[in-house]
């Protein structure tokens, strides 16, 4: 299993749902960044569960750096966090261990590792080991923000519920959506999706929706053609996301009903500064950034834990069997992935920007 990820920051995730530990690696870090704990700590409040619209499983999630940081800088040796796992209820899993749970990574795990894998929550395929992703994400994400690269989600979808486009006010939607758990810029489908998510709880079923994630103020020219463009490096990172089954750069798949004229951003300046009228690319051309704002659009299934009863198989007597799901399920997860989609996101820019500019953080200038 490759549990690695980046180029000149390289970042490794390891643990299980259900062990002692999970947490996160980064190398390749700069030295001399300051570590803002307490900013880490309100990222990792945003994915923390949440009353009826989250799982019962509730967790301190406090962390413990314990390489690669010293008197509050970074050294630019690797970062390494640790998050212990206090409140784990391993005996839900034990019962039905051989039967494989739809939508889940069971059968294909089992497979892959001839049955010697952790099957407690789902193991090293939970969403749990995303928490070192959002300590470490954090950690970036304010490296960048330091040289004013902002970057803020919000739930464009829940199921049918469409929250508003980002605007010409999107620098101030940016910093509202940093500062709320359940992240939406319209305050009026806040209640409307929390009910949703609320009642689809009580029906014993899940739902998913659409992320839409804004990065601001980045330099032109991140990015490689072809294999290391900007979409493949953000599109292999997110997709380290179990949740997410589908990623849109810009308008994505709305350019299949667009002529060239309407799908071209024309080229003018402003500020004696090239930009373009639109923004239909998202902020890249050919693979690179060209300082516009970069627009993600990210599809979150359905949480695939569900208390309905469901058709499998269980696999010691290779016959099909009833299941029925008991435990501590999140109705929908997607006002927490968010801040995941952030983490992962800023840990690539990150990257992104070392590879083209080196290790000398301090000397790094980027866009107004």
């Amino acid at each position: 299993m490759k549990n690695s990820i980046g180029n000149n920051i390289i970042l490794t995730v390891f643990g299980e749902s259900h062990g002692e530990f999970v947490g996160a690696t980064i190398d390749g870090f700069p030295a001399g960044i300051q570590i803002d704990i307490d900013y880490v700590n309100k990222e990792i409040a945003k994915r923390k569960a949440v009353g009826k619209i989250s799982t019962p499983r509730k967790e301190e999630d406090e962390i413990k750096i314990i390489s690669g940081v010293f008197n509050g800088f970074s050294t630019g040796t690797p970062i390494t966090v640790i998050i212990k796992n206090n409140n784990v209820n391993s005996k839900d899993y034990e019962k039905t261990k051989n039967i494989l749970r739809p939508g889940h990574a069971d059968f294909t795990a089992n497979e892959k590792y001839f049955g010697f894998q952790d099957y407690r929550g789902g193991g090293h395929f939970s969403g749990r080991v995303t928490v070192g992703i959002v300590a470490l994400g954090a950690i970036c994400k304010k490296a960048l923000l330091d040289k004013n690269i902002k970057i803020a989600t919000h739930i464009k979808q829940l199921n049918n519920i469409s929250d508003v486009d980002f605007d010409e006010d999107f620098e101030k939607q940016i910093d509202k959506l940093n500062n709320i758990n359940f992240a939406v810029i319209d305050d009026n489908v806040q209640e409307e999706m929390i009910k949703k998510i609320e009642d689809i709880r009580d029906s014993k079923n899940s739902v998913g929706g659409i992320l839409e994630t804004i990065v601001i103020n980045l330099p032109s020219g991140l990015g490689d053609p072809m294999f290391d463009s900007v979409e493949g490096c953000i599109s292999k990172a997110l997709f380290g996301i179990g949740a997410i089954k589908g990623i849109e750069f810009g308008d994505g798949f709305k350019f299949a009903n667009m002529l060239g004229s309407e799908s071209n951003d024309s080229f003018i300046i402003v500020d004696n500064k090239i930009k373009t009228k639109t923004n239909h690319n998202g902020g890249i051309n050919g693979g690179i950034t060209n300082s516009m704002p970069l627009i993600i659009k990210t599809a979150i299934k359905p949480t695939p834990s569900i208390s309905l009863k469901q058709k499998s198989v269980d696999i010691n007597l290779n016959e099909e069997v009833d299941l029925e799901i008991n435990g501590r399920h999140d109705p929908s997860i997607i006002h927490r992935v968010r801040v995941v989609v952030d983490s992962i996101i800023s840990i690539v820019i990150m990257d992104l920007i070392v590879t083209r500019f080196g290790q000398k953080w301090s000397e790094i200038l980027c866009e107004d």
